[in-house]
């Protein structure tokens, strides 16, 4: 089984406030796939962590990457947002309605997918490649 790894983040100045996200997606050997930083306008961080998170399965779902049935694919996603993860992972409740629609997005889009997923928390220090592309993107 091969692996992805995907690392997502986002982030909104002055929450909420202008907001963009980032994305790496490599290879488990290290080798970049694709990298994604853009604006996503105004908003909280909150929706900017999904919104970083979405834009990587969307990314995924076109991917040649998973076209290709001759082998197999795990996902695994890194994000240091603690909320957005155990949220993602059921291990807390979306009580907020704009979280539970991207939530509900996400899991289309998983199933539209059809790979194993995981995601995971991982401390800020360790996500500096998207966190990167999210200041770029704001400062752009």
């Amino acid at each position: 089984m091969h692996k992805l790894i995907i690392f997502t983040d986002g982030g909104a100045r002055n929450n909420p406030g202008p907001a963009g996200i980032g994305v790496v997606i490599k290879t488990e050997e290290g080798k970049i796939l694709n990298k994604i930083s853009r604006k996503i306008g105004q908003t909280t961080n909150n929706v900017a962590e999904y919104t970083a998170v979405i834009e990587a399965l969307e990314w995924l779902k076109k991917s040649s990457q998973l076209s290709s049935a001759s082998w197999r694919i795990s996902c695994h996603f890194y994000s240091d947002s603690t909320l957005v993860v155990n949220q993602l992972n059921g291990k807390f409740k979306v009580k907020d309605s704009k979280l539970r629609e991207l939530l509900l997005k996400v899991r289309i889009l998983e199933q539209e997918i059809k790979v194993n997923i995981y995601y995971n928390v991982i401390p800020r220090s360790q996500n500096s490649q998207a966190d990167l592309l999210v200041n770029q993107a704001l400062d752009s």
